[in-house]
């Protein structure tokens, strides 16, 4: 007589179907009110189970943090691959992630409040992702330095200050208060990329 076969659950299906629940219930109610305990019953599964793949709800919100992240790292590494001018691609990229940051604000809330509290507790998975953009904005500069488009000795100082720069249209926080103080963030944001580009030594 044949046995019925068993299959147990992949550990990364299951990994993804924890954070899955987790994005969905931290979306609708808040990562402040959604515990692992509620995380477990939308699942149909104990507590117990849940730290067997996470040891902490910590552990879920910064892989969550972690997935909004690799959205922005994406569309970037996507724009610094294309064929365009140095130039097009960082005022691309720029406006891009900072079109992403003010959505997630206005359109999810919850999530943009998350990912404030991952910043201020300097997650790691935060300070990667700030390295990570800098990096793709350094290899864009690079590009545009070869190609006598920039006039900038060295592309990773550029890098960082670029960052600096435009951190104010693409920081949660910063942006926030923009926003609630009806200031006009587009104007701002394409008068600072602007400036940025001129700093670089572009042409026109």
């Amino acid at each position: 007589m044949n046995r019925p076969v068993r299959t147990r659950t992949d550990p990364d299906e299951m990994r993804a179907r924890i954070l899955a629940v987790a994005g969905e219930q931290f979306r609708r109610l808040g990562y402040h009110k959604t515990s692992v305990a509620d995380i477990a019953a939308e699942l149909g599964m104990s507590t117990a189970n849940v730290y067997r793949f996470f040891p902490s709800k910590g552990a879920i919100i910064e892989a969550i943090c972690g997935r909004v992240m690799d959205e922005v790292a994406e569309f970037a590494f996507v724009i610094a691959r294309t064929g365009a001018p140095a130039s097009e691609k960082l005022t691309r990229l720029l406006t891009a992630i900072h079109h992403h940051t003010k959505t997630t604000l206005i359109k999810e809330k919850r999530m943009h409040d998350m990912i404030v509290a991952a910043m201020r507790e300097n997650r790691a998975i935060i300070k990667a992702h700030i390295e990570q953009m800098v990096g793709i904005f350094e290899a864009i500069i690079r590009e545009g330095i070869e190609a006598g488009e920039f006039r900038f000795e060295d592309p990773a100082e550029a890098a960082r200050a670029v960052k600096t720069a435009f951190t104010p249209y693409f920081h949660p926080v910063l942006l926030e208060h923009c926003l609630q103080h009806g200031e006009d963030i587009e104007a701002g944001m394409r008068e600072q990329v602007r400036f940025i580009l001129k700093a670089l030594g572009k042409l026109d």
